[in-house]
């Protein structure tokens, strides 16, 4: 199993200098590219200051030209939100200036607050079948001349210019939950990018089983990979849990204002609902979170990380944006690299050693 990071520009309130972020979140991509992670991924939102991140390709490019070696990744990029001449022309400019590194992650969206403000109101669930019009869109632009007729998007003969410089064309990754979603992505020889969110552990098995049914449903398509995303922090004593928690628990009151559209926005910043309001709300119990989520020391961490191997995990994504004090992520990160990353690239060369074996 690899590793990769998620990452975003975070204000959670307007006394935070702008420019004190941009340089805390260029610190963290450094030690990301210098741990050795094989992807750092940036998201796609508008108007909310807690996921700074209107054009990843913007971002990425940036990223690009302070790192050395990491692959570079949006996740996501929000189908309903783009034009697919524009999409593949960016998308292949980014591939180029970040010197073949680009990742493409694409996703249906998820708040319908932004839906209301950068899609025109269609409900976000509809966003699933722009996304299914589009990939192949951008796909064909990206090989030549295309012109195209469909429910969502039309547009006479043109072609991406420019072309990527990984060819045929970046590799694609799916963001999927539902069976469908996953078979679609499968189906077309695209990678998956899941999360179970706040749920229970158990729902890392039940994506898992998705995504292997999606898998064994296609045989002739060849195997694509596989990462989860969850919210993480490495602590030194079990003690230290309590910070973590509790910055996760008011990160997702503001989640679930975008998420369920229940509650307001003032000048970018989401109100905090009340626990009364969210649905779910026994995910948010302080006990479940530090369960549910990749919280704990390195051997707590390193036992919860065997759960989404098992589940055929590819890639485990640490979600290190919820708010967590800058030196916490720092300490949280350098902790995942010296003591928990080691473990698996040791079980990746007892695992490469036995196969060779097996062959002889």
């Amino acid at each position: 199993m690899k590793f990769s990071v998620a990452l975003h520009m975070e204000r959670f309130s307007p006394d935070t200098d702008m420019r004190d972020v941009v340089g805390r979140t260029l610190e963290i991509v450094r030690m990301v590219d210098a741990g050795g992670f094989e992807t750092i991924w940036s998201a796609e939102h508008h108007t909310i200051e807690f996921t700074i991140a209107p054009n990843p390709f913007q971002v990425l490019t940036w990223w690009g030209a302070h790192t050395e070696r990491i692959r570079l990744g949006t996740a996501t990029l929000v189908a309903p939100y783009w034009n697919p001449i524009r999409l593949a022309g960016e998308a292949a400019l980014c591939d180029h200036l970040t010197g073949g590194r680009l990742e493409f992650g694409i996703a249906r969206g998820a708040y319908q607050y932004e839906f209301d403000r950068m899609a025109g109101g269609i409900p976000q669930q509809e966003g699933g079948a722009y996304m299914q019009e589009l990939v192949p869109a951008v796909q064909k632009l990206w090989a030549g001349d295309y012109a195209h007729e469909g429910k969502y998007y039309n547009f006479p003969l043109a072609t991406s210019v420019p072309k990527p410089l990984q060819q045929p064309n970046p590799p694609i990754w799916v963001a999927a939950r539902d069976p469908g979603t996953f078979d679609w992505a499968v189906r077309n020889g695209h990678n998956i990018l899941s999360t179970p969110l706040s749920r229970p552990v158990a729902e890392v098995g039940i994506l898992g089983d998705k995504f292997k049914k999606a898998v064994a449903d296609h045989p002739n398509v060849p195997k694509p990979r596989f990462m989860m995303l969850r919210r993480t922090c490495v602590y030194e004593r079990p003690d230290d849990w309590e910070l973590p928690v509790r910055r996760s628990i008011d990160y997702g009151r503001s989640f679930e204002n975008l998420f369920q559209n229940i509650g307001t926005v003032t000048n970018g910043f989401p109100e905090a609902v009340p626990y009364e309001a969210v649905a779910n709300r026994d995910q948010y119990d302080p006990q479940a979170v530090r369960d549910n989520l990749v919280f704990g020391t390195p051997d707590e961490v390193i036992e919860k990380l065997m759960v989404y191997e098992a589940a055929g995990v590819d890639q485990f994504c640490l979600g290190l944006a919820f708010n967590l004090p800058f030196e916490v992520q720092k300490k949280s990160l350098s902790l995942f690299i010296k003591e928990v990353m080691p473990v698996f690239a040791a079980r990746e060369r007892d695992a490469m050693k036995q196969k060779s074996r097996a062959i002889a």
